[in-house]
């Protein structure tokens, strides 16, 4: 599955820089040569017990931290997906021993029988298929993983027996086990679900799961913290730090003092521009992990010329991607050609016809004679102006724009910039009404598990068929019926085969227009190590191997 970011950051892996060896190392060996990155997925385990360690969310307080509803960074270190996400993006057992399609319509997942909540109860099969079937309801955010589960809760997600459960399909689905490694597959009690009702994962209803972090009553204060503390019991290790305690700090500036001073031990996601401080003297280290995160901007409309994917690709072809990266992040990212990043297929069956393809898409490049050209041949009135929406503060967001406002410029579009309140920002993804006005809108979206499905079927699919940011009515019937025949492959080579013809067919057209990939960037004090620090965070235990050197 997949995600847009609104302001807050992430990464991927890339093109330009020449990388090296997801192997743990002890520091990071950055400096101002693209070319001479250190990429670095995880740092050794923490060999030390630690009282406290204070963590940064940069992306702010979370709304919640009921794994159905939401996805943030402190999710992974409470409650356990039923297979393992590992820092290089590969999948292992977690809780799960086994998940596995039988046949091309029946899915068996074989559960651990040694995995306790924090109460101390044991993990069972209903409660498995009770957090399972929280991806069932179409407001969930994972509601796409399920998409092709008979949606009759008696027969579609059911325990056959102590500790398994078995899925039951409508059709073949090539993308579902990867889900699973992911906070779709996010085990909870079920009966602490089920008293808490509404109010799960909120500072009041608390959370009940197996995770390495214990979240107490009382144990999120809003507005100020979130503490969790050491699970003693925990089914593969427990961790070293004793009490880990989040706090929310969104401003990039601020964050930066704060951790090189030592104030706050770590962060995920801290902010490019702030490369120069992480580098210079401070109390910690800036590594550099792979990530899927990517930035890019698209339609808001399904008129206009934004959704005139000859408008798009006039308004690439003006973008100069070397300048976007040195101004946007800094020289931490690199060129990507299209919406879904090498990173995320590296791990996968097949991989080789995935990069084949890949390899085989146009690299961005200037050409601003055809892009006028583009525009002129458009047919499209370009005597207005044309609106892409930002969010409020967001200095990389606020550069992007107006490296493309510049880029119209060049070749005859007149570009206004829209600095929206993160509320109404936010809503623009789910609002028509908050669309309305604006043409275009940049983001950052990144893909939390392995796969090539999730992300694309957002804008190039019709919204019945999961396409909910698909705004501007692209149809391309060669196209959804490669992607959904990928979806329905019973082995890996046909889905690699299906995806690979239908991004041939859906790139050039620009659904997204894609500025850069990026990096994931954790900066974590030198007494510590141990976290994960490649995209893999969002969806695995990352704070389980911290500890003191």
């Amino acid at each position: 599955m997949n995600r847009t970011r609104l302001a807050a950051g992430a990464v991927a892996c890339a093109a330009l820089v020449a990388l090296t060896a997801c192997t743990p190392r002890d520091a990071a060996d950055v400096d101002g040569d693209p070319g001479e990155l250190t990429i670095v997925d995880s740092l050794p385990a923490g060999t030390k017990p630690v009282d406290e360690v204070t963590w940064a969310i940069a992306e702010g307080e979370p709304a919640t931290l009921n794994p159905a509803a939401s996805a943030n960074l402190i999710i992974p270190n409470l409650c356990d997906n039923l297979l393992s996400l590992q820092p290089d993006f590969s999948i292992e057992p977690g809780i799960a021993t086994s998940a596995e399609f039988v046949d091309p319509v029946t899915f068996v997942i074989e559960l651990r029988d040694d995995v306790t909540f924090w109460d101390g109860s044991p993990v069972t099969a209903d409660d498995v298929v009770y957090s399972l079937q929280q991806g069932m309801n179409p407001e969930s955010q994972w509601y796409g993983a399920f998409a092709l589960v008979v949606p009759d809760p008696a027969t579609g997600i059911v325990a056959t027996g102590p500790n398994e459960v078995t899925v039951h399909f409508v059709a073949p689905d090539s993308a579902f086990r990867e889900a699973l490694a992911g906070q779709g597959g996010a085990v909870m009690q079920q009966k602490f679900g089920e008293a808490a009702g509404d109010a799960l994962g909120t500072p009041d209803g608390g959370l009940m799961c197996t995770g390495p972090y214990e979240l107490a009553d009382g144990g999120w204060t809003p507005g100020s913290s979130i503490t969790t503390t050491a699970n003693a019991d925990y089914w593969n290790g427990a961790p070293l730090v004793q009490k880990l305690t989040y706090t929310f700090v969104s401003d990039g500036s601020t964050l930066a003092t704060a951790l090189t001073q030592g104030e706050i031990d770590g962060a995920i996601n801290v902010s490019p521009s702030s490369r120069a401080v992480f580098e210079g003297d401070g109390a910690g280290t800036l590594t550099i992990g792979h990530s899927t995160a990517s930035y890019s901007f698209g339609p808001t409309t399904a008129t206009g010329p934004a959704a005139n994917p000859k408008i798009r690709q006039a308004l690439s072809l003006a973008i100069d991607r070397e300048q976007y990266l040195q101004t946007v992040v800094n020289g931490l990212g690199y060129v990507q050609k299209t919406l879904v990043p090498e990173f995320s297929f590296q791990s996968m069956a097949d991989a080789d016809v995935y990069q084949a393809g890949y390899d085989a898409l146009a690299a961005p490049e200037v050409d601003l004679e055809q892009a006028k050209q583009l525009v002129a041949d458009s047919g499209e009135d370009v005597s207005e102006p044309l609106v892409i929406a930002v969010p409020a503060g967001a200095k990389e967001f606020e550069q992007t724009a107006t490296i493309i406002q510049a880029a119209g410029e060049q070749i005859g579009l007149d570009l206004e910039i829209d600095e929206m309140q993160a509320s109404d920002f936010g809503a623009l993804f789910y609002d028509p009404a908050k669309r309305e006005g604006v043409d275009f809108v940049a983001t950052q979206g990144y893909l939390e598990t392995p796969g090539v499905l999730g992300y694309p079927s957002l804008f190039v699919l019709p919204a019945e068929q999961g396409g909910i940011f698909n705004w501007s009515g692209y149809e391309n019937a060669e196209v959804t019926a490669h992607m959904t025949a990928a979806r329905n492959a019973t082995d890996a080579r046909t889905a690699a085969d299906e995806f690979v013809a239908a991004q041939a067919v859906y790139a050039p057209d620009q659904l997204q227009v894609t500025l850069a990939g990026t990096y994931q960037l954790t900066y974590l004090n030198d007494d510590l190590t141990g976290v994960t620090t490649s995209v893999a965070a969002y969806s695995s235990p990352w704070a389980l191997h911290l500890g003191g050197k």
